[in-house]
């Protein structure tokens, strides 16, 4: 049985309609350069969510928590947008998404093991583009299994950078049939690809209240996966083990 929030998706190709009252656009899976395989750097996706209208940004670079809490810093002292600190994290059987996270999550343990790493630090588990092998999606087997544990908030149903329409519909599929929250992300790894893909969902307070809303959602989003002009980059070289998030 599919749940209300399946017959809010919208596959919409334009993202400037005014948002609901009460309501805020959240991009929930992005990455900065401390992400290793993206080389925007914080200034500039500071100028992209401006331009963007994004009102809440899920900074979930792999393996590292230091680009969203630089961030969080930048864009909510200036008043842009707010920012929900996360991390895409590396399991055995592929990767899942923490959000609300206030410690790193150590890459490279069992999908069991790192959802519940998640959760014991009041985190959400977000699965990100879960069947599109071109991006590191979890094992189907690996997705059932956690889910069926009980350990999954909320699943991708729209990721910009998967080019097949038919593997974001099967998530949507997997999560309704599981009663899921669906949720939608850029992933961008380059600054205009910001806000493709976003949730327009009731305003929230904290991660609860922030999976509550979520079912109340409208996933919008189109594909973008554009290759970003040569420029030269100067990335800085973090250890991710050394990270505080105080």
């Amino acid at each position: 049985m599919g749940t209300p929030q399946a017959a809010a998706i919208e596959r919409h190709p334009h993202l400037a309609h005014p948002t609901a009252p009460g309501h805020v656009r959240v991009d929930m899976h992005s990455h900065t350069m401390f992400s290793g395989d993206s080389t925007t750097t914080l200034d500039e996706i500071v100028e992209a969510v401006t331009e963007s209208g994004i009102d809440v940004l899920c900074v979930t670079d792999h393996n590292a928590l230091e680009g969203a809490l630089r961030l969080r810093t930048l864009l909510e002292d200036a008043g842009i947008c707010r920012v929900v600190v996360g991390e895409e994290v590396k399991t055995h059987t592929g990767e899942v998404i923490g959000l609300f996270l206030t410690e790193r999550i150590p890459f490279g343990e069992t999908a069991v093991r790192t959802c519940e790493m998640i959760r014991a630090q009041g985190g959400l588990v977000y699965v990100p583009h879960p069947f599109d092998p071109m991006r590191r999606n979890i094992t189907e087997e690996s997705l059932v299994d956690i889910a069926s544990r009980g350990l999954v908030d909320a699943v991708e149903v729209h990721n910009s950078k998967t080019s097949l329409q038919s593997l974001n519909a099967k998530a949507e599929q997997f999560a309704a049939h599981r009663d899921l929250a669906m949720g939608s992300g850029s992933d961008a790894h380059v600054p205009h690809a910001l806000g493709s893909a976003y949730v327009e969902m009731p305003d929230f307070d904290g991660p609860q209240d922030f999976l509550a809303k979520l079912r109340e959602g409208r996933v919008v989003g189109h594909h973008w996966d554009k290759a970003r002009p040569w420029t030269p980059r100067i990335v800085p070289s973090v250890s991710n083990d050394s990270i505080s998030p105080s």
